[in-house]
Parts: C-alpha cells; sequence; structure tokens
C-alpha cells in the first residue's frame, strides 16, 4: 500500500492549502491541489478563462466552500485569522444606504470597536490614501475610482493579515490604475499584509506581485509560479524596466503554452 505523500509548507508561508477538492455539476475543477502562499507578500493568480482563478480565491477566503481539503492561515483557521476582501463589482459591494465614512467603519463597528477607535481609524486610511473628496458622500455620488478606493479603505480597516483583491483594476481608468498600484505598495510595505490577486489582465497580474501563480486548464493545476524580484515601490516606469518586460514576456508564453493544451 502506498502511503500519502506529505506537503510540508515551505519555510515563511502564510497560505497552506492541502488536498484542496472542489467540483461543479459532477464536473472537477481542483484536484488534490496542495499550494503553500509566501508571507508579507503580493501573489497574483492567472490562467485561461474558466480555469477558477475568483473560484480558488473565493475557496481560500471561505467564500465558496470546498469539497474537501484543508486551509490555514499560518497554522491557524479561518475563523481565527483578520481578512479583507474587495470585491470585483465596488458598486454592489459598497452599503448604498451608508455614506463612504460609514462604509469604511462598517467593519470595525462590527466587532464593537470604541467610537473613538473607529474614528481614529478612519481617519488613518484617509491619509494613508491621501483622501480628498468628502466622505460624508454616498456611493452613488463618488466616481468609480473613488468607490473602488472606499472599498479598499474598508477591506484594510480591521488590519487584516490577508487581504484578498478580485480584478481590483478592472473598471478604473488609467490614471486611477495608477493611483491604486501606489497606494496598495505603500499599504503593502507600511503593514506587511499578505495580499492575493485575481486579474485578468497580465499587465496587472505581473506589476504588483512577488510571485504569479499560472494556473491550468481544467481540471486546473498549478502551471508555473513565476517570481518577480522587481525592487519597491514600482511605479509606473517600471513597466519599461527590462525585468518587467522578461517576467510579463515569460508569463505570456506559460499562458499560451496552457492555452494550447487545451
Amino acid at each position: 500500500m502506498t502511503t500519502p505523500a506529505i506537503h510540508y509548507p515551505a519555510p515563511d508561508t502564510h497560505v497552506t492549502i492541502r488536498g484542496l477538492y472542489k467540483s461543479f455539476a459532477g464536473q472537477p475543477l481542483y484536484q488534490d491541489l496542495n499550494l503553500d502562499l509566501p508571507k508579507g507578500k503580493i501573489v497574483s493568480i492567472f490562467g485561461p478563462n474558466g480555469c477558477g482563478k475568483s473560484t480558488l480565491m473565493n475557496m481560500v477566503a471561505g467564500l465558496i466552500p470546498v469539497d474537501k481539503g484543508q486551509v490555514l492561515f499560518d497554522g491557524k483557521t479561518l475563523a481565527e485569522t483578520t481578512i479583507g476582501y474587495v470585491f470585483q463589482n465596488y458598486r454592489d459591494a459598497l452599503f448604498p444606504w451608508m455614506n463612504a465614512w460609514k462604509n469604511i467603519a462598517y467593519p470595525l463597528i462590527r466587532r464593537g470597536m470604541a467610537k473613538a477607535d473607529v474614528t481614529a481609524r478612519v481617519e488613518e486610511l484617509a491619509r494613508m490614501f491621501d483622501i480628498r473628496f468628502d466622505l460624508q458622500r454616498y456611493p452613488y455620488e463618488l466616481s468609480g475610482g473613488q468607490q473602488q478606493t472606499v472599498c479598499i479603505m474598508r477591506a484594510l480597516a480591521p488590519k487584516p493579515e490577508v487581504m484578498f483583491l478580485d480584478e481590483p483594476f478592472s473598471a478604473l481608468d488609467f490614471e486611477m490604475t495608477l493611483f491604486i498600484r501606489d497606494k496598495l505598495q505603500e499599504v503593502q510595505q507600511a503593514t506587511g499584509v499578505t495580499m492575493l490577486i485575481v486579474s485578468h489582465d497580465l499587465e496587472d497580474a505581473v506589476f504588483l506581485a512577488d510571485e504569479i501563480l499560472l494556473l491550468t486548464r481544467r481540471p486546473t493545476s498549478v502551471a508555473e509560479i513565476v517570481p518577480f524580484n522587481l525592487p519597491r515601490p514600482r511605479g509606473a516606469e517600471a513597466m519599461s524596466d527590462p525585468e518587467f518586460i522578461r517576467v510579463k514576456a515569460h508569463t505570456l508564453a506559460v499562458f499560451k503554452r496552457e492555452m494550447a493544451a487545451g
């Protein structure tokens, strides 16, 4: 009888995924997936359409149940871990009956935090993001970029250990994309929060990442994990850096290989 292989976490692992299974309508999506995500780093998930990028992140975040398997955060369960989540559709993610300030404060109020501490934390985030619009305005009164900024601030409010971002730039113009990229890097460097980002855009997937997690077609597995070690902060000029160009080209080659395999 063959003894199952034991997959020990790699050093400096924050999120440990073991034996993860998931199927839909009897069709397997993930089968016995084992994965280690590094602590204090930004990991981008990229792969062919329909391979389950968002599904993987949502299973790790506890939004979609797994059929089988285990996900641990520094050896802790999800219930013992503080997380933040930025949804793709920020227009639906914000509470329309609350102004921006109350949306940001919501997770803190739910935790029973004292009013003065809530105010201090929201003010701290407003300074961090250099907010120049009125946080007393309601979501429908804000631009798309401002709404997404509020979503990110709300996700950061409880000081998460792990932050999940589903297509955070998909509905932003280029100017706002550059702004959010800068702020996410500043936050990550200041707090050391582990970030997991799903993207359908190759440039976005590479730009912020310390590692790009490339997925195969269904049934989905890891095609390759590509490191990207360009120093931070990375401004717009990083897109012309030879290392960025090299990593982007390699990531594209792996993506094309997986598309052809399908």
